[in-house]
């Protein structure tokens, strides 16, 4: 982000109402590689393919605030790796992390792994220093801490099924492993903020938090997430687009000031459920219109979720979700028409 879009940013969070609105997308390896015109496999291992994709993304479309902005990442391997997962990497398709606890009992033999020397996590973080002086010279300086949340790290290491499973049948053991997973992110989010002096924002991505419900999430989601977002930073930025009405009146208790949520909710009863003092990050439909409608439908989509809007405030018009595969030029151009 440039220093004019951090400003915005921020002052959107205090409350301060644009005209128009401004419109803010999350962009990683799921959209940008084959939107720049080459394999996944190709983002992931050339640091020069991984810049430029991104620097076309951003001077094609200035008006838009990508978030995170020039996102290091290997998809779902990035921190799964750092706990023993085998990770496979298609050329075009996008990576996965196979599960290494096999059973409850497994959960006893992880440790905690090293954010510098561990998993991909190192080369997450070189290819920003790599690439440090390239972005600054466009203008843009690294804002984010990233990571997945505990409960996707974990859903990861046993399976989704497994892992809810045992949530309920094994309590002790799957706090246990989230204590493991909460204490390696805590020193991951302070590594990547010390490496980078200008990072005064966090992003955490979780989905399973939508899977519990609200009981659920207050034993075994909310005290780690405050341990989490417990940092001296101006954005704290969660994103959940799975179900997400379980934990929304949690967000303001874990200190949450920034929100993506699913395409499926209303922004308006969001707002009211956190008292409109969580900027909402939303909320188009992401593949139904902006990847695969035409610019007349993203044009009437964006429109209707304005018009609709009861307050303005805190608000950044984007997808439910982050982009999805397959997002034409020429309706991202339509979503910003939309808001002039």
């Amino acid at each position: 982000m440039t220093d004019k879009q951090w400003q915005t940013l921020v002052n959107v969070i205090n409350g301060e109402i644009f005209d128009p609105l401004p419109v803010g997308l999350i962009i990683d390896s799921p959209w940008l590689p084959n939107w720049y015109g080459i394999p996944i496999l190709d983002y992931f291992s050339n640091d020069d393919l991984w810049f430029r994709a991104n620097i076309k993304a951003i001077e094609t479309f200035p008006e838009v605030m990508f978030f995170p902005g020039f996102w290091s990442e290997f998809g779902m391997c990035s921190e799964p790796s750092a706990f023993g997962a085998r990770c496979s990497f298609p050329q075009n398709e996008f990576p996965h992390p196979h599960k290494c606890i096999h059973s409850v009992e497994e959960i006893s033999r992880i440790a905690k792994p090293d954010p510098q020397m561990d998993g991909l996590g190192p080369l997450i973080l070189n290819r920003l220093k790599i690439n440090r002086k390239r972005i600054e010279d466009a203008g843009h300086k690294i804002r984010f801490s990233v990571s997945r949340g505990p409960l996707n790290i974990a859903s990861f290491l046993m399976g989704t099924t497994e892992f809810l499973t045992a949530l309920l049948t094994h309590p002790e053991e799957i706090h246990a492993m989230i204590r493991i997973i909460t204490d390696y992110l805590i020193e991951w989010h302070e590594l990547q903020k010390s490496s980078f002096s200008d990072i005064d924002g966090m992003l955490v991505l979780d989905d399973i938090i939508g899977f519990i419900n609200e009981e659920q999430f207050r034993e075994f989601g909310l005290p780690y997430f405050l341990e989490i977002f417990n940092r001296n930073v101006t954005i704290k930025f969660l994103h959940n687009d799975a179900n997400c009405m379980e934990s929304i009146r949690c967000l303001q208790e874990m200190g949450v000031n920034l929100f993506n949520m699913g395409y499926g909710t209303d922004l308006n009863q969001l707002k009211e459920l956190t008292d409109n003092q969580i900027t909402m990050l939303g909320n188009i439909p992401p593949r139904d219109v902006l990847a695969k409608g035409k610019p007349g439908d993203v044009m009437r989509s964006v429109r209707e979720s304005i018009e609709g809007l009861k307050e303005k405030s805190r608000v950044i018009l984007s997808c439910g979700g982050g982009m999805p595969p397959g997002v034409a030029t020429k309706n991202i151009n339509a979503f910003i028409q939309a808001l002039l």
